[in-house]
């Protein structure tokens, strides 16, 4: 009898603990959602703000992160303290396991580094095509610990900051020209003058093909079966690949018609008599 008196004490002492914390309880979740929509409300309004102005999509997408991520952190602490635990606790707390959580998360810090001097030194920005870390792709989103490029096959890859900001980059956007090599063989029998004369006049009828600088081919190799040309060209950067693309196509179509042979391997089978 003693021992249910006793568990029903028990049982009253914490419904009553659980009604007084109810209030505080309620407040903190009505906070939290609150807090949340109102997130969401200021991004929108910071998304429009970068909408209206004309701002670096780089530092639009690197702001909005890290504006996002820091109102969460503040409401994780509005919530906190709305239960109960007191500022300085907070703050002691904090304290204590920062060096623990600094340990933990020291790749998270490197990248949120790296997306520092990513938005500081700009080797690329929203849009750009760059090769980094064995990817290439256009840079579609740069936020507070990674990049996301947009690759050749539309498929999305995810670098950490850290990485990029240490590991080398090509920016194949950063100037406004970019020169093309094209490499071509064509048969020890074939005429090379007559050769660089036509990848010289498939540049000319080009209008992609920038006539300054001027386009030059020239002997790269004395193969083993083919007389190597080498044809350099520049092009605008939006006008690269169509360009790439009609230089190699009609080198095959003229040369064909001027009898110009292009080798390609060949296996010869010799039957054996029994």
């Amino acid at each position: 009898m003693e021992e249910f008196w006793n568990l029903e004490q028990q049982l009253e002492k914490a419904i009553r603990i659980f009604l007084d914390y109810l209030p505080k309880l309620i407040l903190a979740v009505v906070i939290f959602v609150v807090g949340l929509w109102i997130i969401r409300i200021i991004n929108r309004l910071v998304h429009k703000f970068f909408e209206r102005k004309d701002y670096d999509e780089t530092l639009e997408s690197f702001l909005q992160s890290f504006i996002n991520i820091g109102l969460k952190v503040l409401l994780v602490v509005a919530v906190v303290t709305e239960l109960g635990v007191q500022s300085s606790s907070l703050i002691a707390m904090v304290g204590a396991a920062g060096l623990a959580i600094g340990l933990a998360l020291q790749g998270s810090l490197a990248n949120f580094a790296g997306g520092v001097l990513i938005l500081v030194f700009k080797p690329f920005k929203v849009g750009d095509w760059i090769s980094a870390q064995g990817v290439e792709g256009s840079v579609k989103q740069i936020t507070i610990f990674s990049t996301k490029l947009n690759t050749f096959g539309n498929q999305i890859a995810i670098i950490p900051n850290g990485q990029l900001s240490n590991g080398s980059i090509v920016n194949y956007n950063m100037e406004n020209t970019r020169r093309d090599k094209f490499d071509v063989g064509i048969g020890y029998g074939s005429d090379i003058k007559k050769a660089k004369e036509i990848l010289l006049h498939i540049c000319a009828d080009n209008p992609d093909i920038l006539k300054e600088p001027a386009p030059e081919v020239y002997v790269g190799e004395l193969a083993d079966s083919s007389v190597n040309l080498t044809l350099r060209f520049w092009a605008q950067n939006d006008l690269f690949w169509p360009a790439h693309f009609y230089v190699i196509e009609e080198t095959k179509l003229r040369f064909d018609q001027a009898g110009i042979e292009i080798p390609f391997p060949q296996r010869v089978v010799h039957e054996v008599a029994d």
